[in-house]
């Protein structure tokens, strides 16, 4: 125990002893642990917990594809949503959504004027 708080001692006295080195080292500790928690908060939220339906495991995702565009996946239309929805029998529910991006900006096209 008398080890560890001489070391202690010592460790302070020189943090005293340079102070800019002290403050880069601490910065470097915060912006460590705070893009560490920020990052496992967004993979704990993402791939860790489960996701908020009663078994996450059956859910599926129904895509249609164009014949002029093979290979690359389309959103149903509503029309086409509430057909499959009459139609569809191995299915307990459907329900749509909408894969819509977009840019936000302040003011002004994507990329100018930031301020």
């Amino acid at each position: 125990m008398d080890a560890a708080l001489q070391d202690i001692r010592y460790a302070i006295r020189l943090s005293l002893r340079t102070p800019g080195f002290t403050a880069v080292a601490v910065l470097a500790l915060a912006l460590g642990i705070g893009a560490n928690t920020a990052i496992f908060t967004i993979v704990n939220a993402v791939l860790l917990e489960p996701l908020p339906f009663r078994d996450p495991g059956r859910l599926v995702v129904l895509w249609e594809t164009n014949a002029r565009r093979p290979g690359r996946p389309n959103v149903l239309g509503p029309a086409n949503f509430y057909r499959w929805q009459e139609r569809a029998t191995a299915f307990e529910r459907m329900a749509p959504f909408y894969d819509y991006r977009v840019n936000l900006t302040g003011s002004g096209a994507p990329g100018v004027g930031f301020t």
